[in-house]
């Protein structure tokens, strides 16, 4: 039997990658939830952030819908430039005006998701999709459009 981590790796991707994208999805509705309905025990106290405030409210709606939408792999990569572009809004006009780094800002979570979601967005949804459904074709495990990469 010939074994390479590759190939293991390689086969499995699609399930990985379908897992990292619900769970990133979950956690970030998780995050909206918690503002808007303050459930969860969210950062908020258990309150609610003002229906309509800006900027608190629609980040929340984001999060909740965008967070959804990604776990279900439903418009997934538009819905993931969504969640990215929040995070870094979030990041740049709530945490950096306190200090430089985000260990020193509090802006980690912010910085993480924003790469996270930018990363779903260029990958797609991976494997078990609803966009497979809605687009009627099935999700190839290929890299179908990607780049060729130099060998060295």
């Amino acid at each position: 039997m010939n074994f390479s981590l590759a190939s293991t790796l390689r086969t499995a991707r699609p399930l990985v990658q379908a897992v990292f994208r619900l769970v990133t999805g979950f956690l970030f509705a998780c995050h909206g939830a918690a503002s808007l309905f303050g459930v969860l025990g969210g950062s908020h106290g258990g309150g609610t952030v003002p229906t309509l405030q800006w900027p608190g409210w629609w980040a929340a709606v984001i999060e909740l819908v965008g967070g959804v939408l990604v776990s279900l792999g439903l418009f997934t990569r538009a819905a993931a430039v969504i969640c990215s572009g929040s995070m870094a809004y979030a990041y740049f006009s709530v945490h950096q005006p306190h200090a430089l780094f985000p260990m020193a800002n509090g802006g980690e979570p912010a910085v993480m998701f924003c790469w996270t979601f930018l990363l779903i967005a260029c990958l797609g949804p991976g494997a078990y999709a609803l966009d497979a459904l809605v687009k009627r074709e099935a999700i190839t495990t290929a890299d179908e459009g990607a780049a060729p990469v130099p060998t060295a």
